[in-house]
């Protein structure tokens, strides 16, 4: 596992407006390998879209390594089947799309997730939907000592609270929370991020508030410079339809991080994943 070690010492002391003025990134976007921390392959994708469709488009973006999650799961597991070295399968507890509701009051469910993460070969769970009013659910309990416990990341969508909760009753777990939370604020993230050192964020989806109309927003680049050794990239193909988009979106990833040092943006874009992941599963 990774930990935030204030790895950007050209950067770490230095006064944000000289981060901001640093010289301008020699990455090219065009050339930037990207680990894909945030996909979904499921059941209304997989109608369309054969393994080797998915593999061709993560091929001519250059998307080298992802994370995909399904509902059912075994939607992920097929297509981990055909690419094992390049897909890194999350267990989804979600049966059928209704599931997302209600998951957490399944009492059935931590059972039948121990049994699939003993058979193997999940890397993570999630993602998980779960918001403040839930965030004592004994099943989200349980579900996060078994990540614990397997040592894999969970894959979290939900509030603040959530994660606060989460950290006092499984300090030991990794997360990855999915679109750097519900409540996006640089300043908020960056508490989190300080707060638990285990906490790691991907920034699917939140590509228009990090470089609108293109431009990097100066209010996220001190985030991005100071735990860039923490962020994940991802396209989030939480519909079919963002399949259809998967090229536009990823260009607009690339587009951002080419505004980064370099540095900075190749932890973000690959660095930062390989290195979660070279430790934890596929088991």
């Amino acid at each position: 596992m990774i930990r935030h070690t204030g790895m950007l010492s050209v950067v770490k002391g230095l006064p944000v407006l000289l981060a901001l003025l640093l010289p301008a990134p020699a990455t090219r976007a065009g050339e930037l390998p990207l680990f894909d921390a945030h996909l979904h392959y499921s059941a209304e994708d997989a109608a369309q879209y054969s393994a080797a469709d998915i593999l061709s488009i993560l091929d001519r973006n250059g998307v080298t390594r992802a994370v995909v999650t399904s509902t059912p799961p075994q939607q992920a597991l097929s297509l981990y089947r055909q690419a094992p070295a390049r897909i890194v399968p999350f267990l989804g507890v979600y049966r059928k799309p209704d599931d997302k509701q209600d998951w957490h009051r399944d009492a059935t469910l931590p059972a039948r997730v121990e049994a699939q993460l003993a058979a193997g070969p999940w890397a993570g769970i999630g993602e998980l939907h779960l918001f403040a009013s839930e965030r004592h659910s004994p099943v989200f309990r349980r579900l996060a000592k078994l990540a614990e416990q397997h040592d894999v990341p969970l894959l979290l969508h939900g509030d603040p609270a959530v994660i606060d909760s989460l950290y006092e009753h499984t300090p030991g777990v990794t997360v990855i929370w999915a679109h750097g939370g519900t409540y996006p604020w640089p300043p908020l993230i960056r508490d989190y991020l300080q707060r638990y050192p285990k906490l790691h964020a991907d920034l699917s989806v939140r590509d228009g508030r990090i470089a609108p109309d293109g431009a990097l927003d100066p209010a996220w680049t001190p985030l991005l410079l100071e735990f860039g050794d923490r962020l994940l990239i991802g396209v989030d193909t939480y519909s079919t339809r963002r399949w259809q988009q998967f090229d536009r979106v990823a260009g607009g990833i690339r587009d951002w991080l080419a505004q980064l040092p370099e540095e900075v943006a190749e932890r973000i874009a690959h660095r930062n994943a390989a290195s979660l992941f070279a430790t934890t599963g596929p088991r």
